[in-house]
């Protein structure tokens, strides 16, 4: 199978959409709106108390700028270019529940005018206590502190937004000798205007047979106008050869792959690249 012909088959869903977290739980883990400018749209968001006690919950929001490793830095709601915490509306925004009481929240994005791209924030739900009046958290209401906190993605982005573009760049091997399989990283650079879900994964191909191997893939998430650098290990059941080993991103049926490839030995302990600067745009 060539990589002009490849076809890649996803077994399940690697993302998890239930969070629990000091007896209670939040689903889904990620909100995906596509409202179009000047209309809102409404999802649901449910919370359920698994504790022993009645509990008191509130939302809040927060800002979040993504990073070329996949961590997220929290910032304050409304600070960044790409936020949406200020066109969001949750009902209720603060709540009660029994044990083993659940909760729809009615989560409603209104999108501004004019705000064609995407944006992004998160939403925390948060258990509340009481607390006296002179011990009480001065930046949160009188009397009440927050506990452990579960946070849910919020991504939006117009339907009619269909800037979708990905990039390979700088695929090398990082292999160091206390590694125990060799090692390879490659930048993805997201040159589009959507926040964009790529599988990416290795394919090695023998140079002489010409008989491919392609090992499992990862998931990861390059946000509009940033990269993301990522890292994948070979497998050390590939026979002594040379290969033509291939980075590939996929990121929707629509688009063609995307990837880069260089020339590596695989000989014993004998760890030797030849780099290959071409890049493998396949049909």
């Amino acid at each position: 199978m060539g990589l002009r012909t490849i076809s890649i088959i996803v077994a399940g869903v690697l993302r998890s959409t239930i969070l629990l977290a000091q007896d209670f739980e939040v689903a889904p883990v990620k909100m995906e709106f596509d409202a179009e400018p000047s209309t809102s749209q409404t999802r649901v968001l449910s919370v359920k108390n698994h504790g022993s006690q009645r509990t008191s919950y509130t939302v809040s929001f927060a800002d979040f700028l993504p990073s070329s490793s996949g961590e997220r830095n929290i910032l304050p709601p409304n600070s960044t270019k790409h936020s949406c915490a200020n066109w969001i509306n949750v009902n209720p925004a603060f709540f009660e529940l029994n044990p083993g009481e659940d909760i729809q929240l009615q989560v409603t994005m209104l999108v501004p005018g004019e705000e064609f791209g995407s944006a992004w924030c998160m939403l925390y739900v948060q258990p509340t206590r009481e607390q006296t009046s002179w011990s009480a958290d001065k930046q949160l209401a009188a009397g009440i502190t927050v506990s452990g906190r579960i946070g849910v993605l919020v991504y939006q982005s117009p339907k009619s937004n269909q800037n979708y573009s990905i990039k390979v760049s700088n695929f090398q091997e990082i292999t160091t000798t206390n590694d125990t399989q060799r090692k390879f990283s490659a930048v993805i650079e997201n040159l589009g205007d959507k926040v964009t879900h790529c599988k990416v994964f290795l394919m090695a191909s023998n140079t002489v047979t010409a008989e491919e191997t392609q090992f499992p893939p990862q998931d990861f998430e390059v946000f509009p106008k940033l990269s993301r650098t990522v890292e994948l290990s070979l497998p050390n059941s590939l026979p002594p050869a040379t290969y033509a080993l291939a980075i590939i991103v996929d990121y929707g049926p629509r688009f063609p792959l995307e990837g880069s490839q260089l020339v590596i030995e695989v000989k014993g302990d004998t760890r030797v690249t030849v780099p290959d600067t071409s890049t493998i745009k396949p049909n």
